[in-house]
């Protein structure tokens, strides 16, 4: 386990991943890869609990959290900051010569979401990364429409610790440029930059997919979860979607954690059992 050669990126192998060759340890068959992209202001020693899921598998983990000045400034502006650490993110399947293994994303709220959406826009877009085997795709507390309060709620805990003015200050300018450019202005600004809720939408992409949401998630409503559940559906996507009821925002691991452990590796096998070999 370390650092990455991407700042923020933590990369961990499976034992002796570090010393086989390329071709003994990226062919199709060899162990999955999963790739978690956190949520704004996750912290990695969180981030951390979820690889144990998958490294007591024998998966190889790739973790990263995309800073927050992108996740709420950025997307918000229309600016594609994120589409640097996304493609970053696909190089390092490469740099590990991990590139020929089964992908499998594990994406948590919105801030994972903004990512993810330009890994997916690349995947289908660069010659590169065309031919990477993606399994499927776990979402938890995701995706969100334009929720501004949430949003709003979520920013606000990411600055407890800031200067109060400055707090106030920053949630200001998120708060007026989110309504201006994504919620008045969206049915002009969609045509220079869909909101990432939109594109997941649309996406052309058909692996699974499993959605993991609850009642009581005070920042991403429940029906905007299950309506992207459905629409996927709809589109031919093999969907599971799991209601937790009563657990909050990314907390669902956290409240049952033995029920979320099994419902993520039985969703990695099943993927793996009707991907293509």
């Amino acid at each position: 386990m370390g650092a990455s050669g991407m700042e923020g990126a933590v990369v961990e192998l499976a034992p002796g991943d570090d010393c086989e060759s390329s071709t003994e340890r990226g062919h199709v068959g060899g162990q999955p890869v999963v790739i978690l992209l956190g949520w704004a202001g996750c912290q990695d020693r969180y981030l951390a609990k979820y690889s144990t899921i998958y490294s007591q598998k024998g998966c190889a983990v790739i973790r990263y959290t995309a800073p927050w000045r992108m996740i709420f400034f950025s997307e918000t502006c229309g600016i594609r900051s994120l589409q640097t650490p996304a493609k970053r993110l696909l190089e390092l399947l490469f740099e590990y010569s991990i590139e020929n293994r089964p992908v499998l994303f594990h994406v948590f709220s919105n801030g994972g979401v903004m990512l993810y959406r330009y890994i997916m826009e690349m995947l289908h877009s660069h010659k590169q990364f065309k031919e990477l085997k993606v399994a499927g795709t776990i979402f938890d507390s995701a995706p969100g429409r334009r929720n501004l309060r949430g949003a709003l709620r979520a920013f606000a805990t990411i600055l407890v610790s800031r200067n109060v003015l400055l707090k106030y200050f920053l949630l200001f300018a998120f708060a007026a440029a989110a309504a201006v450019l994504r919620i008045l202005l969206y049915p002009l600004t969609r045509f220079i930059h869909k909101s990432h809720y939109d594109v997941l939408l649309e996406a052309p992409s058909r692996w699974p997919e499993l959605y993991l949401y609850s009642q009581a998630d005070a920042i991403i409503k429940a029906s905007e979860v299950k309506s992207m559940a459905d629409a996927r559906q709809q589109l031919g996507v093999s969907v599971k979607a799991v209601d937790f009821t009563y657990s909050a925002h990314v907390s669902h691991m956290r409240a049952y954690p033995t029920y979320y452990s099994s419902l993520c590796t039985t969703f990695l096998s099943e993927c793996l059992e009707s991907s293509p070999q």
